[in-house]
């Protein structure tokens, strides 16, 4: 299986400040990783360093490109429309995204938006927190790249749409292609999850199988997360 991503020897600090050091990553093409840790670990950070909209020190290869213009065309990362101004229809938006990624796929687009029952019609203004963030995955998704970024899709999706997403998740991530979720609904997204990637103390910490967690620890993925920062098991 080859690897969709690899980040060597990566740190990165912001305003003078260290926020990740000596990052070393690598992740198999068609997985589904969990990216886990506390606020302000750097999760945010570390997925925008892959795509290349920050800059550190170190290494980032994806699907073989280093530089960050051509990452860019290997990467699909939840970007939250800041660039877009309240009043734009969402019709508007889908037709920037194919102008700017040529690997924008609209027939998988208005697939995924009649599943999330998203209206092209409306705008932005119009859309509630929830809403806004299945129109982002919608946008996200309809890319066809090797590594999608998700950095917090879920938090204003109410428990259910949330429930239904999460266990089709699958369906709308291509073969072969990986699926990077930071999310803190770690009980929610762990039966689709096939590793963990947990940072922690400004590096990556863990970096194990689903089952593997299960099997050798006995412990389900949020209690072994848990466990991290309480002491109860040696990470590696």
């Amino acid at each position: 299986m080859t690897d969709v991503l690899t980040i060597e020897n990566l740190s990165y600090k912001r305003n003078q400040k260290l926020i990740l050091a000596n990052v070393d990553l690598t992740l198999a093409a068609g997985k589904i990783v969990g990216l886990l840790g506390e606020n302000g670990a750097g999760k945010t950070t570390l997925m925008r360093l892959i795509t290349g909209s920050a800059q550190g020190n170190g290494t980032i290869t994806v699907s073989g490109t280093t530089t960050p213009a051509q990452r860019k065309s290997h990467v699909s990362f939840s970007e939250q429309l800041h660039g877009f101004s309240k009043s734009t229809k969402l019709a508007r938006v889908v037709s920037f995204y194919q102008l700017v990624y040529p690997d924008f796929d609209l027939k998988r687009y208005q697939d995924l938006a009649a599943f999330l029952q998203i209206n092209d019609d409306l705008k932005l203004s119009a859309l509630s927190k929830g809403m806004r963030e299945k129109f982002i995955i919608a946008l996200t998704l309809a890319r066809q790249v090797e590594l999608y970024l998700l950095d917090e899709p879920f938090s204003g999706i109410d428990s259910m749409s949330r429930k239904k997403i999460i266990s089709s998740i699958i369906q709308w991530t291509p073969e072969n292609a990986t699926l990077l979720i930071s999310d803190h609904y770690v009980t929610e997204i762990a039966s689709v999850l096939d590793e963990i990637v947990v940072v922690k103390d400004q590096t990556i910490a863990v970096h194990r199988g689903a089952d593997e967690i299960r099997n050798q620890t006995g412990l389900e993925i949020e209690d072994y997360y848990e466990s991290l920062y309480e002491g109860g098991v040696q990470h590696d």
